[in-house]
């Protein structure tokens, strides 16, 4: 297993479970991928790009379950992975687009009390690609702001949002999500969001409040309709008080990158990581850019890779071997590949690995 796996573009979350969600995706980022059953103009909130759960599993371009692929080579696809008994990859890539504000929500941790079994916790990061004038992120709690001022705030049906940090965007900003922090993608962004989950369970998200607002059973708003289920108990309960209040904790999580060049000279930038050069330091999760034209390297991270193309195209390995992968589409790149040579055609793209 040395070749990159494209995948299909299409892997949609239904509008049922994504009611906030906006056009961008298909209007603009998967334009002209012949996505048949969707209108252009369909509001879809999630693209689960690369993803080896039973909720939304990836297919290769074909046919195939990744999960699958994987499987018939553990070692070669997942690399440190594999040697941690792992059949398959705790990575999970979206693309997502907020035509309105998401709920304010939080993840646990991986050993919390509270998870069912099959459950458990998330650690995300959000990569900026768009965003409406004014957009930005909820981000932790304002200084001062306490457990009891957010319950009062949910049982008199206030507006919760007020008890927040309100963080602007600009494209090129990531943000280091640790399980623990209470957020919410606010209206008019879209983001690459890369994730880990553990292997087998289901990323939990408890959600303090969502707006008051009501929903029919298709997703739509309805003021007639119910809301969504809240789960504030736990919610409260893996809220990280001892940090999410801290305005310089919370400023720690960002780093803004700005918007690169797609023509300039081909580049790959560490965002995040175990060690330097990386921008934001984590010991689970990678992530990289690769911005320009010319030839760049992807990182050995010795760990199954995605790639997604936000702009132009990158093609992957050489002669018989290459394939290309389009704006709007996703591969999946495995730890054999080693440091793949990767040529960028006025490309922009995030790369993501598990950090082993």
């Amino acid at each position: 297993m040395q070749n990159a796996i494209r995948l299909r573009p299409d892997n949609f979350t239904p509008p049922s479970r994504t009611p906030w969600g906006g056009t961008r995706l298909l209007a603009r980022y998967k334009q002209g991928l012949g996505i048949a059953g969707v209108a252009a103009d369909a509001p879809v909130g999630e693209s689960w790009e690369l993803s080896v759960s039973e909720e939304f599993h990836s297919l290769t371009e074909g046919g195939e379950r990744l999960a699958e692929v994987l499987a018939r080579a553990p070692e070669a696809a997942l690399g440190g992975e594999a040697t941690l008994g792992r059949a398959t990859t705790a990575l999970l890539v979206k693309w997502l687009d907020a035509g309105d504000n998401l709920s304010v929500q939080i993840h646990p941790e991986d050993d919390y009390a509270g998870l069912a079994s099959g459950e458990g916790g998330k650690l995300e990061g959000w990569y900026v690609v768009a965003h409406e004038p004014g957009a930005g992120l909820y981000l932790g709690f304002r200084a001062g702001v306490s457990e009891r001022d957010l319950v009062r705030a949910v049982d008199e049906r206030a507006d919760v949002s007020a008890l927040m940090q309100f963080v602007p965007v600009q494209c090129g900003d990531f943000v280091l999500l640790e399980p623990g922090t209470p957020h919410a993608v606010g209206a008019g962004v879209t983001l690459i969001e890369p994730q880990l989950v553990a292997p087998g369970r289901r990323g939990v998200t408890y959600r303090y409040w969502d707006w008051n607002r009501r929903y029919a059973a298709d997703g739509a708003p309805d003021p007639g309709g119910k809301p969504r289920e809240l789960h504030l108990v736990h919610a409260l309960a893996v809220t990280r008080w001892d940090r999410v209040t801290d305005p310089a904790w919370l400023a720690s999580r960002r780093s803004a990158l700005g918007w690169p060049d797609a023509h300039a000279r081909a580049r790959t930038d560490v965002i995040c990581g175990p060690a330097a050069p990386a921008l934001l330091r984590s010991t689970a999760l990678h992530v990289a850019r690769l911005c320009g034209t010319g030839v760049a390297q992807l990182p050995d991270w010795n760990a199954l890779r995605a790639l997604t193309v936000i702009e132009g195209e990158i093609v992957l390995g050489e002669g018989r071997d290459a394939i290309t992968i389009a704006q709007g589409c996703s591969a999946a790149i495995p730890a054999a590949a080693g440091a793949l040579a990767a040529e960028l055609r006025q490309a922009h793209a995030v790369l993501a690995a598990v950090a082993v």
